[in-house]
């Protein structure tokens, strides 16, 4: 684990089909502190079978590396096997239902979150919260807005670049917006692409994930912000793009950017 007050983290979901010797060597040679992983149907290890987490914590300290967080679901055996794994967060993203609407659908992702804060205090496991485009809370306001009433030790917000960016957001003030909860940073990129021609009757966009420097988000100023605070704690790349093939040259450009922007203290 990195002693340094930036750990730099990745989420491992790309690369679900590699074995847990060739993903340890992968993200270690890339020059990751740790990781977040996909605790999912389908990956190195599943939901059913959360009791092996600390092997799995085991088998990446073989490469050096710290399991920073999972992305996962919210039961109770989940809790018990990142607690005893020592895997300090479960990352969600909390979903706005367009049939409910956007208030009911926050009450209810309210009553989601206290009804996991008896199993936070029982294992000591912090629920990380992060903002997502779409049919999610999209920006740091709305997570500020559902979680400035809970316990910073238990409820945390994931600030996330990309989403942020896409959301019409300035890195700065989001990052304020959650900073009391701010429990983890991701960093990605993405903008908007125009799919349609200028003879179509309505245009039509698609986001588009992309490398560290040519989307909306100025991880720059993210970076520059975080150190003016003083922050200590995981940076996660989720190593989202759109263009799934050039994804190991990305990451690789990507974490020796978002390190070049943390040098110095």
């Amino acid at each position: 684990m990195s002693t340094e007050p930036i750990s730099f983290s990745v989420f491992t979901k790309p690369w679900k089909a590699l074995s847990m010797w060739e993903l340890g060597t992968l993200v270690s040679g890339m020059g990751f502190d740790g990781v977040e992983f996909p605790l999912r149907d389908g990956y190195q290890l599943e939901p059913a079978n959360a009791d092996r987490l600390p092997q799995l914590v085991e088998q990446f300290a073989e490469f050096g590396l710290t399991i920073y967080s999972v992305a996962s679901g919210t039961d109770e055996r989940i809790f018990a096997g990142c607690a005893e794994a020592g895997i300090p967060m479960i990352r969600m993203m909390p979903s706005i239902d367009r049939e409910l609407g956007y208030m009911a659908s926050e009450k209810k992702a309210r009553e989601q979150i206290e009804a996991l804060l008896p199993l936070c205090e029982k294992y000591g496991i912090k629920v990380g919260c992060q903002q997502h485009y779409g049919n999610h809370i999209v920006d740091a306001m709305g997570l500020h807005h559902l979680l400035e009433d809970y316990d910073p030790n238990y409820v945390g917000a994931i600030w996330d670049s990309a989403h942020d960016a896409l959301a019409g957001q300035q890195p700065e003030f989001g990052l304020d917006i959650v900073w009391s909860h701010l429990c983890m940073v991701n960093f990605k990129n993405a903008y908007y692409k125009l799919l349609s021609g200028p003879e179509a009757e309505a245009a039509e966009w698609k986001r588009y994930f992309t490398s560290a420097r040519h989307g909306l988000a100025s991880w720059s100023r993210a970076a520059a912000y975080l150190k003016k605070r003083s922050y200590r704690g995981v940076v996660c790349l989720t190593a989202e793009y759109t263009n799934e093939q050039e994804v190991d040259r990305l990451i690789r450009q990507d974490i020796d950017y978002a390190k070049s922007l943390f040098a110095g203290g």
